[in-house]
């Protein structure tokens, strides 16, 4: 069985939007376990903000003040998919 930790980030990251879930779950099984611990709180608070919002910051409708977060939401756009 694998790291409870990631199987409930992996968890959490199922939003119900295929195009989300696969953002956000690439991002945990591919760049998470590599990032630092602010990039990882970071990641943990994106999972707690509601998906429309998500979704505006992903869109560029909305922005953050907060720079870890906007360096995650760049994080997601810019990733290559596997």
């Amino acid at each position: 069985m694998g790291d409870p930790e990631m199987a409930r980030l992996r968890w959490r990251c199922r939003r119900g939007m295929r195009e989300l879930d696969m953002l956000l779950l690439g991002y945990v099984d591919d760049t998470y376990p590599q990032a630092g611990p602010a990039e990882q709180a970071a990641f943990r608070r994106l999972l707690t903000t509601p998906d429309p919002e998500i979704l505006a910051l992903l869109t560029g409708r909305e922005r953050t003040d907060d720079e870890h977060l906007a360096h995650i939401i760049e994080r997601l756009l810019n990733r290559k998919p596997a």
